[in-house]
C-alpha cells in the first residue's frame, strides 16, 4: 500500500475528546472495539457510502457490504487503496489493524477470510462509522 500523509492526526487527544462521543474515541483514538451485534450500521442495508464519523473520509460503498456473520459491518473492499494505511497486527488476532488515511483513527482489523473477489474481511466497529444515503 502506498504512502500517505495523514492530514489531521496533529489534532490534540483532547480535542477529539470534544469532538467524539466517549464509544467513538474508545474506538478511533484509543483502538478499542465496540460489543459484537450492537452497532447502528450492522444490519443496514441501504445503498450508500460509509465515511469515517472522525473526518469524513470515504471508506466503504454500500455495494462491498456484506453479513459476515461476526457481529460488525464487515466489507470485502475499501472505496480506494488510498483510504486506509494498513498495520501489520502483532496482537493475539490473525489479522492487521486498519487506520483511516485522512484521521489516524483506528476501525477495525482486516482479515484473509472474506469472500471474493478479493477474499478479504474489513471488520469494522460500527460506531466509527457514518452512513452516507445515495
Amino acid at each position: 500500500m502506498p504512502h500517505i500523509m495523514i492530514i489531521q492526526k496533529s489534532i490534540p487527544n483532547e480535542e477529539w475528546k470534544e469532538i467524539l462521543t466517549p464509544l467513538q474515541y474508545k474506538i478511533l483514538r484509543e483502538g478499542g472495539t465496540e460489543k459484537a451485534f450492537t452497532g447502528e450500521l450492522l444490519n443496514n442495508h441501504e445503498k450508500g457510502v460509509y465515511v469515517c464519523v472522525a473526518c469524513g473520509n470515504e471508506l466503504f460503498s454500500s455495494e462491498t457490504k456484506y453479513d459476515s456473520k461476526t457481529g460488525w459491518p464487515s466489507f470485502y473492499s475499501p472505496i480506494s487503496e488510498n483510504s486506509f494505511i494498513i498495520k501489520p497486527n502483532s496482537g493475539s488476532i490473525n489479522a492487521s489493524e486498519v487506520i483511516c488515511a485522512k484521521c489516524g483513527g483506528h476501525h477495525g482489523h482486516v482479515f484473509t477470510d472474506g469472500p471474493e473477489p478479493t477474499g478479504l474481511r474489513f471488520c469494522m466497529n460500527s460506531a466509527a462509522l457514518k452512513f452516507k444515503k445515495k
